[in-house]
């Protein structure tokens, strides 16, 4: 399985059969470019435009924007229904989040969650390899609760997203901290940033590391 990430909260999952497309946003309202990209799966985790630009997305994918059980060429997508804020909703709505089994490897999409799974959710989730978590704070989950959710989890991978980058319009998202605070809280200050990740079931490890993507899609 090749993971890219093409920005915000949007990356380019290639399994053997199946190419997925998590969170397409709209480039006027991110203010960075959406690359020209085909895919056969496209998720959704709500309605905000810097998440649900399904016409940037070329071919003729199964979007999937609720939660259920859903396949299209051999990968699985489990929707789990959370939100968007502290207050079971009521500030910014639901939010989905994305189980995506291919390969034998287990990817959860948290979107724009607003707080830390419950047992009960944690339980139902199951086993997590990947875990894609916002780590920005203000409009999602901030770094202290995104290590809280990464320790309940325990995946192989964390790779953080919707944080605060370079291009990215501040008129909209200058409260997003920099990912520099999450790596700070999980102690893992000094990595270095890859462009693709590819992973294999077999390698992965017992111990939890993060990675940082590359923004490119």
């Amino acid at each position: 399985m090749d993971i890219k990430f093409i920005g915000h909260a949007s990356f380019f999952i290639k399994a053997k059969d199946a190419r997925l497309v998590t969170d397409p946003y709209d480039p006027s309202a991110v203010g960075m470019k959406f690359p020209k990209i085909e895919a056969d799966i496209v998720t959704v985790s709500h309605t905000h435009p810097d998440h649900n630009y399904v016409t940037g997305v070329s071919g003729t994918p199964l979007v999937i924007d609720l939660p259920g059980e859903f396949e299209k060429n051999g990968m699985r997508i489990y929707g789990y229904s959370t939100f968007h804020d502290k207050n079971k909703g009521q500030e910014r709505g639901e939010n989905t989040v994305y189980k995506v089994e291919a390969e034998g490897i287990n990817v959860l999409h948290c979107g724009d969650l607003g707080h830390v799974f419950d047992d009960a959710l944690i339980e139902e989730i199951g086993d997590v390899d990947i875990l894609l978590v916002p780590v920005g704070g203000f409009f999602t989950i901030d770094a202290a609760d995104a290590v809280e959710l990464a320790k309940k989890l325990e995946p192989a991978v964390i790779i953080p997203m919707h944080y605060n980058i370079p291009g990215l319009n501040q008129k909209v998202f200058a409260q997003l901290a920099a990912v520099t605070d999450f790596l700070k809280k999980m102690g893992q200050e000094s990595i270095t940033s890859v462009p693709k990740l590819t992973v294999k079931k077999e390698s992965l490890t017992e111990e939890m590391k993060v990675v940082v993507m590359e923004m490119g899609g």
